[in-house]
């Protein structure tokens, strides 16, 4: 399954998390230019990880 950037907007609460300053980087080069937020972005990569989790690890 490829990973597909979604704008869609979903009841939210706010939690506080901290990345390594080169993740950081990363996900804001991949979403320039792009209609979506960082926080958005990472809700919907850990989607993707929940969804994509080998069975034997769940």
């Amino acid at each position: 399954m490829t990973f597909i950037i979604n704008t869609h907007k979903n009841i939210t609460e706010n939690k506080t998390i901290r990345f390594p300053l080169e993740l950081i980087n990363k996900i804001e080069g991949q979403i320039i230019g792009k209609d979506i937020s960082f926080s958005k972005f990472v809700i919907q990569a850990c989607e993707y990880a929940l969804e994509n989790i080998k069975e034997e690890d769940k």
